[in-house]
């Protein structure tokens, strides 16, 4: 028997023993958390229907290790997302539709632009809404050492959903981190801000009515501002001090009227926003793009790019985003 066909047997032995313990273990916290559920209210019933059939997910856990947020450039990370097929495809929709998402935009005040561009990034209008098994996705990050409280109360509130005959478990398909629908909602948003627009008495998220309005009352709601910018790209001066530069998302820091910032800005008087609105910078490359210049790529922010974050906490997905609602609006 050669030494490479022993290393082999013996790595699949080693990996079968690594995935056996981890059921293993996922199961005996399945049991303890099925305690919890029942303790926090959830009937009997929904708890078995439900949980029964969950199941740890080891890719889950690498998805979870590994998201392009934190790995592509700027550039790059845009460039993907701002296609000029996902215009067209955008625009498709949007005369399909031209009604209802006429409407919601007037009643809450949402631009059409911005709803298009959040769906076309966050599914592709609607085509990729992922296929993953939430509950087992939503127990597997409970488990996991790393977030686990976050999401075991996301886990608890999408149960409390499906036993208040809110939300269908038999549809409960969607993205590894346990969103869900056309603009993937985790449980958590879909309690606060999903509306039965079409007063079916169920909110469904995967279909057009419920999942514009609920988008929309969702932006409404965290303060977004119709017809204010998000962010303009900026070239900035060497003497800027380190303090005004933000590379994270998480706590947007040292924000200033934007004439403030004009003597650090090379481009400044090129910049067509003309109201001294609150604004701050960012460098979103900084700290996570290994060698990455620490002035470019810089872009003034604004009220509404951070609005943005409250959807999605990186910088990039925020300028894609806006970057793509501004591309729909020269079309639309």
């Amino acid at each position: 028997m050669s030494k490479i066909f022993i290393i082999l047997l013996t790595a699949i032995f080693l990996f079968t023993n690594i995935s056996l313990a981890e059921t293993q273990s996922f199961n005996s916290w399945l049991t303890s958390f099925k305690l919890t559920a029942e303790k926090s209210g959830i009937s009997k019933k929904v708890i078995e229907d439900v949980l029964t059939d969950a199941r740890f997910l080891p890719k889950v856990i690498e998805y979870d290790r590994y998201q392009p947020e934190f790995y592509e450039d700027t550039f790059t990370y845009i460039k993907k997302r701002s296609t000029k097929k996902k215009i067209r495809d955008g625009l498709k929709l949007y005369k399909k539709e031209k009604s209802l998402i006429d409407k919601v935009e007037n009643e809450f005040n949402v631009e059409k632009e911005l709803l298009l561009a959040l769906m076309g990034i966050e599914t592709n209008f609607g085509k990729y809404l992922g296929k993953m098994d939430i509950i087992s996705s939503l127990a597997t990050l409970s488990y996991d050492k790393r977030r686990s409280e976050f999401f075991t109360k996301e886990l608890l509130i999408l149960l409390r959903l499906v036993d208040q005959n809110l939300i269908n478990k038999d549809i409960l398909f969607g993205s590894w981190a346990g969103a869900f629908g056309n603009f993937q909602f985790m449980p958590r948003t879909i309690r606060n801000y999903a509306i039965d627009y079409d007063n079916n008495k169920m909110i469904e998220l995967k279909k057009t009515h419920d999942s514009f309005a609920s988008a929309a009352n969702y932006l409404k709601s965290i303060g977004w501002k119709k017809n204010q910018p998000c962010y303009m790209k900026i070239e900035l001066k060497k003497n800027i001090p380190d303090k005004y530069l933000n590379s994270s998302a998480r706590n947007i820091k040292n924000k200033r009227k934007m004439n403030f910032f004009k003597k650090y800005i090379h481009n400044f008087e090129n910049l067509k926003f003309k109201n001294n609105i609150n604004s701050a910078i960012i460098i979103p490359d900084k700290d996570i793009i290994p060698g990455s210049k620490s002035l470019s790529p810089a872009y003034l922010i604004f009220e509404n790019y951070e609005k943005i974050l409250n959807w999605n906490r990186s910088l990039r997905f925020a300028l894609a985003v806006c970057t793509l609602k501004d591309n729909f609006k020269n079309e639309i």
